[in-house]
């Protein structure tokens, strides 16, 4: 990738300008984006495309020539005032050289979002695709739906783009690990798993970029960004902001849980851009890092453009203070910026000679050769590789029925007490179903929603089936009330069936916004309570929202049979929970996060540190280290069926040649831990390759129903290490089982990969000893040696 342009990536760091508010807690309804704001609209500047006649003449709209020299010659024709102006959030037109106006802000983290000027559903296209909310889709853990996602979220970007709606870099994916429960944007990443989040991560990216597609001339159909880099995952918690705070992380956590789904992103992915966080990571703000943002081209090859997050260069200033003045600010990371700041303060730092133009020229280079790649200097969009591409492409029927799969094989069954579901349709004559977001698809999508193609709410989606009454009970989410009780209750006595739909909404998790409890808000539960005790059987209970919720009442209360995590859904969300309550589509989603009890809320959030520390009562966080008790474990999710599995052919033993090392024929050498277990370092062997192999499973549907399931195989060091994970998950598939029926499964391990752990130093080592491959209830115990 990108090899046929030897660009000069490592010459700078680069912050496009976007403006995204700097009071971001309703940046929603404060920045509305409609037809009578037409400077927002990226395309309707003249000329409506760069390259027009007559000035497709220009060196920089030659496509025969490298991407490089397009990229200076376009630089060498721009005046100091207008390079400035390029670095703006909305970059301006160049009339004079033909040059179109672009804005750099759009997003498309589960469908095309109305957040940030880059996007407008005000044109010929009024709705794209809302695919799940990204923490549901990750519970599908299938990674062919995950790229499958991505792919059609970027024909609707280029789609919308060509159509005059939208520009072509997007900041998606947020691969951020899901830390703490508390936090409000959790439900935007796939999850607590670093591996999981770093298969996510290279799915999405591959299918949204597109560059498969081009063939071998090169190219993007968008460009994706992960973000937020690095260690950030607060929004506002006590007195802790996202915008100050400093996330103190050791060298262990660091390289074990925060950085490898952005070197997954980079490395595999082949990501476009890279966005920095507001947060200082030990005590340096991450978009003033240069060691930590010069390692992903370093170390990791990254040859895209790095982007602050929004305003994130006025925070190292105002909110940091960091650095003494704003110009000191931008000459720290033009050196970066998002917001106002480069435009105001670059001509600044350039008269106070703590930047040159040759430094705008650099950043300039690195925007313009990624608009090359995406054929914005190419002439008419319409006679790209992507030019066809319009409305007829947005809200297909094939992306219609991916967002139905992708809701269908993200819900998670949590409880299913004598098989209370599915409901059988000849049984029952009426249901009734409870609760503010029951009747309001509206609250279905999550936060970064477009507007969606075909929505329809829970109530909707079930009368199709049954008869079906509603009430909502509370006002809204916050249940602050019991005044609509009565009417909740009176009509779950008349009813056949109850369904409650109870959890979260924006209003208690989203951009700027944390949780201080995991109970239900408000008066939630004891409207749970009301209706459950008034129905004649067992309530549904279904679970919107993307945070961990404390339902341990519900767990064993018996007259709560049935439970559903549902997520955010998206706009299947209606039609895929009236299927699952109806047997027309069987669970198999797995939680990709702990759900942790409500008194989990004492633990400070401020905290990163991932393993538990005793002395201080500090239980430690996420499945592979938290030592105290879960409402729900990760990987956790039932079904209709009933599967069971059997190691068909896995080693018992595995030998490294102890005389070959990375250094030459020497002979490795072997390490001790604090806790008296030998080691080896990953990086000196140089035989990982020949210690590969397979593990043959067998998976066998012993119900009466056909059945998508996920096998998660975990594995851990059998001797008790420091540090080291509890356990963790080495690999995953989701796979069809026919009934009565058994498949056979193979699982790759790599032992260099999947046995190592990351010691304090933040250096990966191999134990030696005894390992457990664990599926389910088995145990496999396999001795490494040399």
């Amino acid at each position: 990738m990108f090899q046929k342009w030897p660009w000069n990536w490592n010459a700078i760091i680069i912050t496009l300008i976007f403006l995204k508010l700097l009071i971001i807690f309703n940046h929603k309804s404060l920045f509305p984006i409609t037809s009578t704001a037409p400077s927002s609209h990226p395309f309707k500047s003249n000329p409506s495309f760069s390259c027009a006649p007559p000035h497709h003449s220009y060196p920089f709209c030659n496509t025969s020539l490298p991407i490089e020299t397009r990229a200076q010659s376009l630089i060498s024709l721009l005046t100091l005032h207008e390079k400035i102006q390029l670095l703006a959030n909305n970059a301006s037109a160049i009339p004079r050289l033909g040059l179109s106006a672009y804005e750099w802000w759009s997003e498309s983290l589960h469908g095309i979002a109305s957040n940030g000027p880059g996007v407008s559903f005000s044109g010929p296209i009024r709705a794209a695709t809302s695919f799940p909310q990204v923490l549901l889709t990750t519970a599908s853990f299938n990674k062919s739906l995950w790229f499958s996602v991505g792919r059609a979220i970027g024909f609707e970007g280029r789609a919308m783009y060509n159509e005059g709606q939208s520009g072509l870099t997007f900041w998606a994916p947020n691969i951020n690990i899901f830390r703490d429960p508390r936090w409000g944007r959790g439900q935007e990443t796939s999850g607590e798993d670093p591996m999981v989040a770093s298969a996510y991560a290279v799915e999405y990216v591959k299918g949204l970029q597109g560059e498969d597609l081009v063939g071998g001339d090169g190219g993007f159909m968008v460009s994706a960004c992960c973000k937020h880099y690095t260690a950030y995952d607060l929004e506002n918690w006590g007195d802790f902001r996202s915008f100050s705070f400093n996330a103190m992380v050791s060298k262990q956590d660091m390289e074990d849980t925060y950085q490898p789904p952005f070197q997954s992103c980079i490395e595999e992915g082949g990501a476009t851009c890279l966005m920095c966080s507001y947060n200082r990571v030990n005590g340096v703000p991450s978009c003033a890092d240069p060691d930590l943002l010069q390692r992903t081209r370093r170390d990791w090859g990254f040859k895209g453009y790095i982007t602050s997050d929004c305003d994130a260069v006025a925070v190292i200033y105002e909110e940091h203070k960091y650095a003494k003045a704003p110009e000191d600010a931008v000459a720290d990371v033009i050196k970066a910026d998002c917001g106002t700041y480069l435009s105001r303060y670059t001509q600044l730092a350039l008269e106070q000679g703590q930047i040159q133009e040759e430094d705008i020229n650099r950043a300039l280079s690195n925007l313009f050769s990624v608009q090359l790649l995406l054929g914005l200097f190419n002439g008419d969009p319409s006679r790209g590789h992507f030019g066809k591409l319009g409305r007829e492409d947005v809200c297909t029927l094939e992306h219609k029925k991916l967002a139905i799969d992708a809701a269908r094989q993200g819900i998670v069954l949590l409880k299913n007490d004598k098989n209370l579901l599915p409901l059988k349709r000849t049984t029952i004559t009426s249901l009734a179903i409870i609760g503010p977001s029951a009747n309001d698809s509206s609250q279905l999508g999550g936060d970064y929603t477009g507007v969606p193609c075909n929505p329809i709410s829970l109530f909707e989606g079930l009368q199709p089936y049954i008869k079906t009454t509603y009430a909502s009970g509370c006002g809204d989410t916050r249940c602050n009330s019991s005044d609509g009780f009565a009417e909740a209750v009176r009509i779950s006595a008349e009813a056949d069936a109850v369904v409650v739909v109870a959890g979260l909404d924006l209003s208690q998790e989203d951009e700027g916004r944390d949780r201080t409890s995991l109970l239900l808000p408000g008066k939630q539960m004891d409207l749970i309570s009301a209706v459950s005790s008034a129905s004649e059987r067992p309530v549904i209970l279904i679970l919107l929202g993307g945070g961990p919720i404390d339902v341990s009442f519900a767990k064993v209360n018996p007259q709560i049979g049935s439970i559903l995590w549902i997520g955010y859904p998206g706009e299947a969300g209606g039609q895929v929970v009236a299927e699952i309550i109806f047997g027309k589509f069987i669970p198999g989603g797995r939680l990709p996060i702990t759900w942790y009890p409500e008194s989990f809320s004492s633990v400070p959030m401020n905290d990163m540190s991932l393993r538990p520390d005793p002395s201080r009562g500090y239980p430690g966080r996420t499945y592979r280290f938290y030592t105290g008790e879960v409402v729900y474990e990760f990987g956790y999710g039932l079904t209709y069926s009933n599967i069971t599995y059997k190691f068909i052919s896995v080693p018992d033993n595995i030998t490294i040649l102890s005389t070959t090392s990375k250094s030459g024929p020497s002979k490795l050498t072997t390490h001790k831990t604090l806790d008296g277990i030998d080691y080896i370092h990953v990086n000196e062997i140089a035989s990982c390759n020949l210690l590969k192999f397979e593990v043959q499973i067998s998976v066998f549907n012993h119900g009466d129903m056909d059945a998508s399931h996920v096998i998660m195989l975990f594995g851990r060091a059998s001797t008790s290490i420091r540090g080291a994970p509890r356990k963790t998950l080495i690999e995953f598939t989701r796979v069809h089982t026919e009934s009565l029926n058994a498949i056979q499964v193979n699982i790759g391990i790599d032992p260099c990969k999947h046995f190592s752990i990351v010691n304090d130093d933040g250096v990966k080592i191999l134990p030696l000893g005894n390992h457990l491959l664990m599926l389910d209830r088995l145990e496999h115990s396999i001795s490494i040696g040399l």
